[in-house]
């Protein structure tokens, strides 16, 4: 019995078996799919939306160790002295206070924001040590950059950005060199006690994954990005399309979807400097407040808020509407605005 060549003749006297040609099938289908998959894993960053332009176009870049670091700062109301400077969370970006920016400006002679490295349209080195440390120190040489360092600054933060404040608030309770001088810290949603904080899924996986992190980073899609973003949203406040797209292209931009593993690493640091940061928050004596979005999966309701009360009796707290989650600037900014106005205007 013979076999058909490629060019459909047959060809007696030689008998190849199907697993021969099955094997011969695959590798063809795998020769195939490289240069499809390379393509793929190469697709450049969406295009900035309007909106995103507009941000970047109203902000400017200044330099942290051969870092470019992005930032916005607006000069608001007439008659204020009063300064306050955003930090963003995990794993977006300043656009996060963009919803609440406007109503800021009214209240504060200065509104700042910026990227943290890694993040939005900052420089995302690789590799690189990213660490909690470094972007308070980043947020110090801001402060420095704009001439602010004798100013007393209001620090307003989310997630990821209430342990840089953490952090910010060590040094300055203990007299650090180059320390901001804080005036008030208003945190929301963020792991703040880690026995509290429970990340995501897909946060345990790239953080602990080893090798499997850089390959589950590059295949990275909007697809997955907005289902996981989106299971920390409250199912009445979920963003927009075009909103996600935003989000994931500041993620996307400079790949910074090649550097989340790297950067959650800030849970492990969290655990291992748990003392340093909610002790200073327990000692310190600069007015603290919470605005809290009860739905948060990250960290939950009563669970968080009630250790939250017990470890920090003198701060006071803002709850929000049920049905807002671990977004609350986003989920609810005329509520999150005036939660923090209210808190600003009250010492």
């Amino acid at each position: 019995m013979g076999w058909t060549d490629i060019y459909g003749n047959e060809v007696i006297g030689t008998s190849y078996p199907t697993s021969y040609r099955m094997k011969e099938w695959w590798v063809q289908v795998g020769l195939l799919s490289v240069p499809l998959l390379a393509v793929y894993l190469h697709i450049p960053p969406p295009r900035l939306s309007p909106a995103l332009l507009s941000w970047k176009a109203s902000g400017a870049f200044f330099t942290y160790k051969h870092q470019s670091i992005f930032y916005r700062d607006s000069t608001g109301a007439v008659g204020s002295s009063d300064v306050v400077v955003l930090l963003h969370g995990f794993p977006t970006s300043s656009y996060d206070w963009s919803k609440i920016w406007e109503g800021l400006t009214q209240r504060f002679h200065r509104v700042i924001a910026l990227d943290f490295v890694g993040f939005g349209f900052s420089d995302k080195p690789r590799p690189h040590h990213y660490s909690i440390f470094e972007q308070a120190s980043i947020v110090e040489r801001l402060v420095r950059h704009l001439g602010l360092h004798h100013q007393r600054i209001n620090l307003l933060s989310h997630d990821y950005g209430d342990t840089v404040a953490q952090e910010l608030l060590h040094r300055y309770e203990h007299n650090k060199t180059g320390s901001i001088l804080i005036n008030s810290l208003c945190l929301s949603n963020g792991g703040i006690f880690p026995e509290t904080y429970y990340p995501r899924f897909i946060q345990k996986v790239l953080k602990d994954g080893g090798l499997l992190s850089p390959i589950i980073t590059r295949l990275m899609n909007f697809f997955f990005f907005s289902r996981g973003l989106g299971a920390v949203f409250g199912p009445y406040t979920q963003p927009s399309q075009a909103e996600y797209w935003d989000m994931w292209t500041a993620v996307r931009t400079n790949d910074g979807n090649l550097v989340v593993d790297s950067i959650l690493q800030y849970i492990n640091q969290r655990k291992k400097h748990r003392d340093r940061w909610v002790g200073a928050l327990m000692s310190t004596s600069v007015p603290l407040h919470l605005i809290y979005g009860p739905l948060d999966p990250v960290n939950p309701h009563p669970e968080f808020l009630q250790l939250y009360k017990k470890v920090l009796p003198m701060s006071t707290v803002s709850v929000l509407d049920d049905h807002i989650s671990h977004y609350p600037q986003l989920e609810d900014p005329t509520g999150f605005l005036n939660a923090y106005l209210n808190f600003i205007n009250s010492f």
